[in-house]
């Protein structure tokens, strides 16, 4: 029987497989237009016009009209509604009439720049404005010998938080044209900035609000943001400024059709389900095979790269050729990236396998279809994945293939709470005394701090006399002068506990360099003897160079791929508040890879393992902490091994249930489970702590809440179908299920 080709064909044999756990179609619907405002320069409404533009959704209109009224604006609509002309047009529009007015637009990553820096270069063309536009990018990439023009030539200038932070603000003087002129600034994709890199950011602007009342401006912002539950909150919180909210589209919408997928269980008894990624991989190439065009999400680099290598050997015999299909994630080289972007726009690529990567706004063409290779962990996330098909089509489909894990398998059993649910909350910790103590640091050295001089309207005297006694600035009348011969702006990264990335360098043949990995990731994915994937072929690393940063491999015909193992261990530093058993206070987390296992490609079967002595990766946090009393434990009706089993899945459960009343990434929170026997507590302890250094303010809700996560964490253990424990409730370990209830019932969470 030849099965059917077209999308809404193959629909309804989707909708008959027994894997669907629930289905959802949104309609399509027809967008909501207004005239050009009457302010319009006529010269952007004759390239309007020329682009076959002759309204503007109701969104843009109302952005450019509060633009124009000098306030602060943040849009809030979906994928592909147009939010670029809610800043171009009045940005546009004010420097055809003042040509000294400056703006800086910054986007969280360098294609999200190159995006936009094309779309405004054919403004320019149209208008043949290049002069007097000015548009021009500046970051990591910007030839030494093209900065001076930008500094002295950009009027629009499109950089990155990181290039602000490092090659700007610490040398402001370069562009005082900039900066005495500057009326707008652009902060794209809003929603990005939650967590660490939003803290830094915060604290970023408050360094640039020093810099331009220094020179006599204060610039507006427009900020644009997909779906999230507190938009204009954050946008204050991170600029300091109060803003008005733009958050009904007036962009039409596709007819959009979403699929809730969990793979069958093959064992009942020990509650085992097909492999998600398998699964991913089928329903991906099933599309693909009838040539239309797919992204598949992962959730990490590994997955990604293993899902590109499945979906390449399915596509090897069939109808359409395997390299239509490529993967994309950080740690590619920028031309890589480039080369891929472009393929997807004309088409070249069907498919693309990629991290959160692609989630953001980049121009990626029109794609059919988006698959989820497990839930993203956060809502808005999922929202955005699901949105990158459909954006030129008239039709769409979103799949989310569900993982095994407690998080996966609550979302995917209960569609209409994630249907209902609005998006999480964007949580920044601008007070982190970590964030603080550096962009202080850096504010100094950029301008001397005046004595009473507050910042981001705190006093922060305090921290300049730490500062002034560890010898990095002094006092000289009533002003704190920068003295350390040290760049502080060099070594404090905005996204990470370590700015240092690793290069890997391919050591087959001429050596070269193929890629880039974080810190953090580094000692788990380029540990000797590791497999490292790229673009679904296989490296042997020989040597992680720890001190240079550099990882040596050589490409090898692998059928196996490495994780890592890795060891967490937490100690109490300080108990702020408790009741009975639970806990909230200060912590020190150290993590360590000890280990690594060799599992199969397509079988995950082990076929072996190594012993490994890295350097432990440390840092001072907030958690959560609920303690078992010994006594109570040990008088638990089972045995040691039993009970211990019972305590590592209740975290395990605990862990992920957190984050659905938190609304949070699961990627947020640590977790650890402490035996009692060698340090902390001396009782059996579960530790849920915020997984970044300072704390960002999820642990000390978690302790308000605590009651209602154990009562939904026993109600997800005892609804499970498993008989002893899997994947899908409190992890695959023997008897794990009973114990883990024996102790919740002990702490009196009936």
């Amino acid at each position: 029987m030849e099965k059917p080709s077209g999308l809404r064909e193959f629909l309804g044999e989707l909708k008959k497989s027994d894997s669907i756990s629930g289905y959802h179609c949104i309609p399509s619907r027809e967008p909501q237009f207004v005239d050009f405002p009457s302010s319009l320069d006529p010269r952007l409404k004759q390239v309007l016009d020329e682009r076959g533009i002759n309204k503007l959704y109701s969104h843009q209109g109302q952005a450019f009209e509060l633009a124009r009224n000098g306030r602060n604006v943040a849009i809030v609509t979906p994928t592909a509604s147009g939010k670029s002309l809610c800043y171009n047009l009045p940005v546009l529009s004010r420097i055809l009439e003042n040509p000294e007015a400056r703006a800086l637009y910054l986007y969280p990553t360098k294609a999200l720049t190159y995006d936009q820096l094309n779309d405004l270069m054919q403004w320019a063309d149209a208008l043949g404005t290049h002069k007097e536009t000015g548009v021009y990018s500046y970051d990591g990439d910007t030839p030494q010998d093209a900065r001076a023009a930008v500094r002295s030539r950009g009027k629009i200038v499109l950089s990155n938080p990181d290039m602000l932070h490092k090659g700007i603000l610490p040398h402001h003087t370069k562009w005082t044209r900039l900066f005495e002129n500057l009326e707008f600034i652009v902060l794209d994709e809003l929603h990005t900035y939650r967590g660490v890199f939003g803290s830094h950011v915060a604290n970023l602007f408050r360094r640039l609000a020093r810099i331009c009342e220094f020179y006599g401006s204060k610039p507006q912002f427009i900020c644009t943001s997909a779906t999230i539950a507190n938009p204009r909150e954050l946008a204050e919180k991170l600029t300091g400024r109060p803003f008005e909210l733009i958050c009904e589209n007036g962009a039409g919408e596709s007819e959009k059709h979403v699929f809730f997928y969990n793979p069958p269980v093959v064992n009942r008894q020990l509650g085992i389900r097909r492999s998600y990624v398998h699964e991913a991989q089928h329903i991906g190439s099933a599309f693909l095979k009838r040539n239309i065009s797919t992204i598949v999400f992962a959730n990490s680099r590994l997955i990604t790269e293993i899902l590109v290598r499945y979906l390449k050997d399915s596509l090897e015999t069939g109808p359409v050729p395997d390299d239509i299909v490529v993967g994309y994630r950080g740690g590619y080289l920028p031309n890589e990236r480039r080369q891929i972007e472009r393929g997807l726009r004309d088409g070249r690529i069907r498919g693309v396998v990629a991290t959160n990567a692609l989630e953001l706004g980049i121009d990626i063409g029109s794609l059919d279809v988006s698959v989820l290779a497990g839930y993203p962990g956060t809502i808005a996330s999922t929202w955005q994945r699901m949105g990158r098909a459909g954006r030129r089509s008239g039709m769409s489909v979103a799949v989310l293939v569900a993982s095994s894990t407690p998080l996966d398998q609550f979302i995917v059993n209960h569609p209409e709470y994630f249907l209902g649910q609005p998006p999480e909350m964007g949580l920044i910790n601008p007070e982190n005394i970590h964030i603080l103590i550096s962009h202080l640091q850096c504010a100094t050295f950029e301008l001397p701090f005046g004595s009473g001089e507050s910042f981001g309207g705190h006093d922060v005297s305090e921290i300049l006399e730490f500062l002034r006694e560890r010898g990095f600035i002094h006092r000289a009348g009533n002003k704190w002068h920068w003295t350390s011969d040290s760049y502080p702006a060099d070594s404090i990264s905005l996204r990470s506990i370590s700015s240092d990335n690793f290069v890997v360098v391919e050591t087959t043949g001429d050596s070269c360099i193929i890629g880039e990995v974080d810190y953090t990731s580094a000692f788990s994915t380029l540990h000797e003897k590791a497999i490292y994937l790229h673009q679904g072929r296989q490296y042997y690393v020989h040597q992680l160079d720890i001190p240079e940063r550099r990882a040596y491999v050589k490409q090898v015909d692998s059928d196996y791929f490495t994780d890592a193992i890795t060891y967490t261990k937490v100690k109490i530093l300080e108990v702020t508040e408790t009741a009975a058993e639970h806990n909230y206070g200060e912590v020190h987390v150290a993590h360590q890879v000890v280990g690594f296992k060799k599992l199969k490609f397509f079988t995950m079967e082990n076929v072996g393992s190594g012993d490994l002595n890295l350097p432990a990766q440390e840092m001072h946090t907030t958690s959560y902490w609920v303690t078992i009393p010994r006594e109570v434990f040990e008088l638990l009706p089972f045995s040691p091994g039993e009970r211990l089993n019972g305590l590592h899945g209740l975290a395990y459960a605990l862990a992920h249930l957190s984050c659905v009343f938190l609304m949070c990434d699961h990627r947020d929170l640590g977790s650890a489970v402490d035996t009692g026997v060698e340090t902390a507590t001396f009782h059996p302890t579960i530790f849920i702590y915020d997984n970044f250094p300072g704390g960002i303010g999820l642990s000390r809700p978690l302790y308000e809440i605590r009651d209602q996560v154990f009562a939904a964490t026993r109600r997800l253990i005892r609804s499970c179908g498993c008989d002893d424990g899997c994947p899908s409730c409190v992890g695959p370990t023997m008897k794990a299920k009973e114990v883990a209830l024996a102790i919740i019932d002990s702490l009196n969470h009936a």
